[in-house]
């Protein structure tokens, strides 16, 4: 699809499934879960309620691996109507260490991008989660010097990129926003006027889903972060 980018000045980029991998380290902590509380539910049973329990807090705790650990928690309290043993509550604060201590992996083709991109436009992460494991994240990833700026946002919806764009005084109109998710990277920014483009990883957090009919031919869709440069560079 061809889209006009001959205006854009400020380039934001999603972190998780972005620059790095993340949701595949969620996936093998189901993965973990579900075998740890086999005698009690089934790994389809175990899933879904661990996706509930999520849903349900995510405005206590908002996104990121400590409220991942402790709905986590919550969830083998419920299943196992509170018998669940003192070892296995341990072994799944061990699964959250373990997501963040896990090594950093940058997807293909981003360091590239960014060393191609620096110098021509304002670069900045805008990411969600937890701001320590972010911070962590960006520090042994060996891109912070890439960037302009970066800012770990409660959620992704359309007051939170108004507001922060409004705060550094970035025109809409030559905003362009690259990431994985539908939902939280491309949606709003094309609801508040600005670009975007969608960058899809092989798996996908179901709270990110967006059903085929919930989006337009709006957005640039590349399977590969190299591609951005065919627009931009």
């Amino acid at each position: 699809m061809e889209l006009d980018f001959k205006h854009i000045t400020t380039i934001g980029f999603d972190a998780d499934d972005t620059l790095w991998v993340n949701e595949t380290y969620f996936r093998k902590a189901e993965e973990d879960f579900a075998s740890l509380l086999d005698g009690y539910e089934t790994k389809n049973t175990i899933d879904q309620e661990l996706f509930k329990m999520e849903m349900r807090n995510l405005n206590l705790y908002g996104y990121g691996i400590k409220g991942f650990v402790l709905s986590m928690i919550e969830s083998a309290l419920e299943l196992s109507n509170n018998r669940v043993p003192a070892n296995s509550i341990a072994e799944i604060l061990n699964i959250g260490k373990n997501m963040i201590s896990h090594k950093l992996e940058l997807l293909d083709g981003v360091e590239e991008v960014l060393h191609q991109l620096q110098g021509k436009y304002r670069l900045l992460v805008l990411t969600k989660g937890d701001l320590l494991d972010q911070e962590r994240k960006l520090e042994r990833s060996g891109l912070l010097d890439y960037f302009h700026h970066v800012e770990v946002l409660s959620d992704k919806k359309e007051i939170n990129y108004k507001r922060l764009l409004e705060h550094l005084e970035i025109d809409v109109s030559e905003f362009l926003m690259v990431g994985n998710s539908l939902k939280s990277d491309v949606l709003p920014i094309l609801n508040i006027g600005a670009r975007a483009v969608h960058v899809p990883f092989h798996t996908t957090w179901a709270h990110e889903e967006v059903p085929d009919d919930a989006h337009d031919n709006k957005h640039l869709t590349i399977s590969n972060l190299r591609e951005l440069l065919k627009y931009v560079n």
